[in-house]
């Protein structure tokens, strides 16, 4: 019977837990209001450009994101001048009490020079409607809503020179 309870226990957390947002869907929750480092509410309606929306899901102390994290800029950059707007999204909630709070994100992203929104993302409701498991998370959406790339940044995180495949 014990064992059957355990079998029956993963299966539930296992399907409870978020899929990943598929090729082709649609931008989900595009209204909902966050709360950006700036003080505004902003929804990723508010942030996309004209040809469309690059999410990431990150934060500040994930060692893949510090990684990365160097990198935003110069993509925020690349997509701005495409009409693609960016929103950085933090969903590390049980951080959001220190290392994760508003105040240290507003330190982190002005100590990056992030040029794009970064919003916390209370309840991680955002994340779990578009499946993010790690950090950072990439979703590109076209100009249509339609969800065109999900992933990596690139396929290199810690030596940006052997960068392959972005």
């Amino acid at each position: 019977m014990k064992i059957m309870f355990k079998v029956f226990s993963l299966f539930i957390v296992f399907s409870l837990s978020a899929e990943e947002l598929e090729l082709g869907a649609a931008l989900p929750l595009a209204d909902v209001k966050m709360t950006d480092i700036s003080g505004e509410n902003i929804s990723l309606n508010d942030a996309k450009g004209d040809s469309g929306l690059l999410v990431i899901f990150t934060c500040n102390t994930c060692p893949w994101v510090i990684a990365w994290e160097n990198r935003y800029i110069e993509l925020a950059n690349i997509y701005k001048s495409k009409g693609v707007g960016m929103i950085a999204v933090n969903s590390n909630e049980k951080q959001f009490d220190s290392v994760e709070s508003m105040e240290e994100m507003k330190l982190h992203a002005e100590e990056k020079g992030y040029n794009f929104y970064y919003t916390m993302d209370p309840g991680s409701n955002l994340a779990h409607k578009f499946g993010a498991t790690r950090t950072p998370h990439v979703f590109l959406f076209n100009n249509k809503d339609k969800l065109v790339y999900r992933g990596a940044i690139d396929d290199n995180a810690r030596k940006p020179k052997k960068i392959e495949n972005t």
